[in-house]
């Protein structure tokens, strides 16, 4: 017997809710006539700005809410059993019960029960009969509304077969024949619900950002709202709302608070009536229906608990004020209120359309602006996704600045339910803390909560908070003008160290739980202070403690910012879709369009002074910035995504409203992209990694550049470079910059580096660009000396690669060396220190861990005052002394700075892993690993192993490539590299090659690459295609008839991860290699590949070629049929791009190859219209095949 914990039962159940949501869709969208209605509601949706996402998506999402509906309503189903809340007490034994038991002679009742409703019902079947268990809910006044109308259960109807397998899954039992999943519980917990709610359904976790307050959290921000509304005010007509109340965590510790009030308040009164009172009280939203079903249920069970009860047979109907909908859309704004204008009622795009689970009426009245005695809760941290809804709060919400997280409207929505004036009603939430410092922060921050009765701030981002990756901050204020000048702040110093074993009693947690309320409080982990009101009207907010804000005030004080020497920080380009541009660098060369691109850097590819770009973009200019006309090859890549290309915004106007091709960048700064000196540097990281780039390479968000005024020379651009790749800077950008993690040491924290913090960056006198200009230099001796430039340069001979190895290690010291003298020149250049403590003769090698703060580090961990994975990390040895091989006076200077290091507080904080290089990067042997792999991959695209003589597509089998590569000249040393990569002499070929192919190729059929979910996607897809086809063709007026956005794919729609890898979202194919399941002679059971650089007319050739050679093998249908349906599968492509007489082969192509279709499926006995429905048998779980030695 397995006790119904969250966790366990949440994974027990997940299958359980893949099978219905499969089964719903089959029923709803299986048949022509449903699969239309569905269409026409999907339509309903956007036209009430209610969606933009595609059809795909949004049937998901309802046919997902509808399975957990059923699935949830059985979970109410057996807790109510197992407990006894809808009868089995005193002699009625076998009452109330339908699914099963923890009690045998339940059980056999359940079952009996059953029977005998199938005979007097011949018609019904598994779900008639959970039905009736959701009846006996629905007749009771206080579950009704669980099952009521506006359940999720409504939105469609499982099978009976479904409902059987659900039903079985209930009634399993274990070796001792006891119940698997018991839910009997003597305190009615229902705290389990909260993991089902959070975990239950992946889709829905993502969609609806899924996450549950912690209970500490919770009672925390009741004490700080709750309480003080409380008292002072009366308790009489007390309400609270939690407009995000997900499983109801916010709304059980209202409740039991208001229940507590109240019994001390009308002791008089019954258990009943102190029930309802306190229920009156609690008011809860949510966009998510399970939310609220659970929510509502555990509300129910703890009134029952609360009035003493043990059944709900006799229970009156509970008011529970409990609503599914979404609190920025519904009910009335606090302008429509104030103004009279009903252009802004929120309830005016929503009120022609609803939701099934939607009650608009009951939304409008919970949702009534200044209403709320508190408003508390955990709002989404995401950002709104679907662009329909991300318009439609930016129009109703004014603070809604740029790529805005839901944050924002949250936040004035928060404030706008609480009562205002004399009794203003109090407002608490714990919040991702993204507002303070990102750019779409500023109008929250300066314009409206400049105007809110703020009370206190608490920076939780140090604090160890279950399932919050993202860095939060508790805010607590009232919905009243400005009533002090000061508001307490509790200010983070350091962050948890590791995982405590119970959260609530974490040490920075702890430390914020006990000293609130402690004016100039400081430890180890946090300062508690009252700020100035003022300092916070401004963005960005800070919220450091100890002696950080000293030292940003003593930086700031700098002559000048970064802002009066450059011209502009950004992107060079922007796609709108860089899904449908990027691609590997190996791409151009597979399919043909190498003079098509150009390098294009992303944030990652930005480090320790050098650019390494691993994409390139489409990029249909010259080099002069003007357009340019793509390459077929390169027209056909576009062609497949058009209709999301044409679809792009930004400056609120499509690509063809601001006058360009549907194929161009969204936006393209040429200006930016011609000018070849820039100072490159990563958006997102841990630390400041600034780089000198000299012009070819486009620059993404991710990788924003500086520009210096026209004229710059290289030496302005290296003198900055110094100070920008200094600790200081460091210290400064990182105080300044929103933080992205909320986990980890401070050194493992990534912070968004944006172009506004970064202009702001004070700055000393510059001195010479020597340093930068030595760390530049070494830099591209560095990357000269990398695995794959060496085998460029000289072929994979190991002495040439060992060499290289030896002298790229020693540089690397030299460039750590070096960078420790520019971070301790910039600490003197910003009057820091008064004294120079760099070293003026030639600078020994420094190893990573022999650095003053690593040795210093290394002496704390070393007396158990410090624990770090700093050193493991880096892949460095702690040390506590000083090298003795360094020279005397060098050593001399180390001492020097570890003494300082010590004794002075800025310089403390500024020699610390979080504001010091981290010299990341990967080991030696796995870049020449990686390189090896992608020159041997390289090798095998050559042409002479994918065409015969005569030009013609040939695929060739392991087997067969081993072959070739063993005997050719063409191929001499490939062997040796072979040995390399697999670090084994003479390592067998046919393995090798198998183990490096088999991830490199992708299946010819869409059959054999999607699992059933991405099957309809690329259904989608193709009706996409057909209308572009049908535009191109002149028949279909886009703007009369929109051709519809296909759905993006994910990862769970492939049937193997590395088919995901090369396709992603899009679907664009990236892959080297094609392969054929199943299409191999049957003497040869290597993989069978195809080069994926063949055009989709040698594509299909190639199927034909294999179809002749299988069928005269053995003529087997059923291996031959996947690969007709393949040639099928190509033909619109074929016609599309190859019509008329080949250049080569003289025929046309289109026609042949349909003639061949229609011949072979007539010789198979197979209707043609049936080829796009072959499916293959799903295999036999078993040992993977071996490799077949080669015949």
């Amino acid at each position: 017997m397995a006790t119904a914990t969250g966790p366990a039962l949440t994974a027990a159940l997940k299958p359980q809710l893949a099978t219905l949501v499969a089964d719903l869709r089959d029923r709803t969208l299986g048949d022509p006539e449903g699969d239309a209605a569905w269409r026409t509601g999907h339509q309903a949706a956007v036209a009430a700005q209610r969606t933009a996402g595609s059809f795909e998506d949004w049937s998901t999402d309802q046919l997902t809410q509808a399975a957990v509906g059923w699935l949830l309503g059985s979970v109410f189903v057996r807790f109510c059993e197992d407990n006894l809340l809808l009868g089995g007490q005193g002699r009625s034994r076998t009452a109330g019960v339908w699914i099963t038991s923890n009690d045998r002679e339940r059980r056999q009742a359940a079952l009996d029960a059953e029977r005998a409703f199938y005979l007097a019902h011949s018609d019904y079947s598994y779900r008639e009969w959970l039905e009736v268990a959701f009846a006996a809910l629905a007749d009771n006044p206080a579950t009704a509304a669980l099952v009521g109308e506006h359940s999720a259960s409504r939105i469609a109807a499982p099978s009976s077969e479904a409902v059987g397998r659900l039903l079985e899954f209930w009634r399993q039992t274990d070796d001792d024949g006891n119940l698997r999943w018991d839910f009997a519980d003597p305190q009615l917990s229902t705290r389990f619900l909260g993991d089902v709610y959070q975990d239950l359904s992946d889709y829905a976790k993502e969609r609806y950002a899924l996450l549950q307050t912690p209970d500490f959290v919770e009672e925390f921000i009741l004490d700080q709202t709750l309480e003080p509304a409380l008292a002072d005010r009366p308790l009489e007509g007390f309400r609270m709302i939690d407009p995000t109340c997900g499983s109801g965590h916010f709304l059980l510790g209202s409740f039991q608070r208001l229940l507590a009030r109240w019994q001390a308040a009308a002791p008089g009164l019954s258990s009943w009536q102190h029930v309802q009172l306190a229920l009156d009280g609690v008011h809860g939203v949510d966009l998510n229906p399970f939310a609220v079903a659970i929510a509502r249920f555990r509300l129910t069970v703890a009134a029952l608990k609360a009035a003493g009860e043990v059944s709900l047979v006799d229970a009156p109907e509970f008011q529970i004020h409990v609503a599914v909908g979404d609190s920025l859309l519904h009910g009335e704004s606090q302008y429509v209120l104030s103004h009279d204008d009903r252009s802004m009622d929120l309830d005016v795009e929503a009120s022609g359309f609803a939701y099934r689970t939607e009650d608009l009426a009951l939304l409008r009245s919970i949702l009534m602006p200044g209403r709320y005695d508190a408003v508390v809760g955990n709002p989404p941290y995401i950002v709104a996704r679907d662009k329909a809804l991300n318009a439609r709060y930016r129009e109703l919400y004014k603070t809604c600045k740029g790529t805005y997280a839901l944050t924002v409207p949250f936040m004035e929505r928060f404030f706008q339910l609480a009562k205002p004036g004399d009794t203003a009603g109090w407002v608490g939430q714990i919040t991702s803390n993204s507002f303070m410092k990102r750019e779409f922060g500023a109008p929250l921050i300066e314009k409206f909560l400049a105007n809110r009765d703020l009370r206190l701030i608490v920076d939780t981002s140090g604090a160890h908070i279950p399932g919050h990756n993202t860095p939060t901050v508790i805010l607590i204020g009232r919905n009243d003008r400005q009533r002090s000048t000061m508001v307490r702040a509790v200010l983070g110093i350091r962050g948890e160290l590791g995982r405590p074993a119970v959260a609530a009693e974490g040490k920075v947690w702890s430390s914020i739980a006990q000293h609130v309320g402690a004016k100039d409080f400081e430890d180890e982990w946090l300062s508690v202070t009252d700020v100035a009101r003022q300092s916070l009207a401004h963005h960005p907010w800070s919220l450091s403690g100890g002696a950080s804000p000293r030292l940003a005030r003593a930086l700031s004080s700098a002559t000048s910012n970064l802002s009066s020497l450059i011209e502009v920080i950004g992107r060079t380009t922007h796609t709108g879709l860089d899904d449908a541009f990027y691609v590997p660098l190996s791409v151009p060369l597979t399919y043909g369009f190498e003079e098509d691109v150009v390098p294009v850097v992303l944030g990652e590819n930005v480090r320790n002074f050098v650019v390494s770009p691993a994409l390139v973009t489409l990029f249909p200019y010259r080099s002069d910035g003007t357009p340019a006309r793509p390459s077929l090859r390169a027209m056909q890549s576009f062609w497949r995504t058009r209709a999301m290309l044409e679809r792009r915004v930004d400056y609120d106007q499509t690509l063809a409203q601001r006058g360009l091709r549907w194929f161009d960048h969204s936006m393209f700064f040429a200006q930016r992209y011609i000018t070849p000196l820039s100072l490159a540097f990563p958006f997102v990281a841990t630390h400041n990694h600034f780089v000198l780039d000299r012009g070819g390479k486009a620059f993404n968000r991710t990788a924003p550049v500086i520009k210096l005024p026209a004229g710059a020379t290289e030496d302005d651009h290296l003198r900055l470079l110094g100070v920008l790749n200094s600790s200081t800077a460091c210290f400064w950008l990182r105080a300044v910059c929103f933080q992205k993690d909320g986990s980890g040491e401070p050194w493992e924290r990534r912070h968004e580096f944006d172009a506004s913090k970064v202009s702001d960056l004070p700055l000393p006198r510059l001195a010479s660009c020597t340093k930068a200009h030595i760390l530049d230099t070494l830099a591209q001796q560095w990357s000269a000396l990398s695995p794959a430039s060496t085998i460029e340069r000289s072929g994979t001979d190991r002495v040439a690669l060992k060499q290289a190895e030896e002298d790229a290690d020693r540089t690397r010291r030299q460039m750590i060396a070096h960078q420790e003298e520019l971070d301790w020149e910039v600490y003197q250049l910003y009057a820091l220190l008064d004294e120079d403590l760099t070293y003026p003769h030639d600078i020994p090698q420094v190893a990573l861990g022999e650095r003053a703060f690593e040795i210093a580090l290394a002496r704390k961990v070393a007396a158990g005052t410090e624990s770090t994975e700093w050193f493991a990390r880096h892949g460095s040895t702690p040390i506590t002394e000083i090298p003795k091989h360094w020279p005397a006076d060098y050593r001399a200077l180390v001492q020097r700075r570890l003494d300082l290091i010590e004794s002075d507080r800025f310089v403390n904080l500024l020699e610390r892993p979080e504001y010091k290089r981290r010299w990341q990067g990967e080991p030696w042997s796995k870049r020449l690993t990686a390189a090896l792999r992608d020159h041997l991959l390289i090798r095998l695209e050559s042409r002479s192993l994918w065409f015969d003589e005569g030009g013609r597509p040939r695929p060739r089998s392991v087997n067969e490539l081993a072959d070739v590569i063993e005997t050719h000249p063409e191929f001499d040393g490939l062997r040796d590299a072979l040995d390399q990569w697999a670090g084994q002499v003479g390592a067998p070929v046919v393995a090798t090659l198998q183990k490096l192919l088999d991830t490199e190729h992708v299946p010819y059929l869409a059959a054999l690459r999607y699992k059933a979910d991405g099957l309809r996607k690329r259904a989608e897809w193709e009706r996409t295609w057909a209308a572009q086809r049908e535009e191109d063709a002149g028949v279909r007026d886009p703007k009369a008839d929109p051709i519809p956005v296909p759905p993006k794919y994910t990862g769970a729609d492939f049937l193997k991860t590395s088919y995901w890898s090369h396709r992603g979202k899009l679907d664009v194919p990236k892959e080297r290699f094609i392969s054929y399941p199943g299409g191999n002679r049957a003497t040869d059971g290597t993989l069978l590949l195809g080069w994926a650089g063949w055009n989709h007319a040698q594509q299909a050739l190639a199927l034909g070629v294999l179809y002749s050679e299988r069928s005269t093998e053995s003529f087997d249908p059923s291996v031959l049929t996947p690969l007709l349906a393949g040639i099928e599968e190509q033909l619109p492509w074929v016609r599309q791009w190859h019509s008329g007489p080949d250049p080569d082969l003289g025929v046309d192509l289109a026609g042949y190859l349909d003639g061949q279709v229609d011949a072979w499926s007539a010789e198979l006995g197979i209707a043609r219209s049936d080829l796009p429905n072959w499916r293959p048998v799903a295999a036999a779980r078993g040992r993977r095949p071996r490799v077949t030695a080669r015949t």
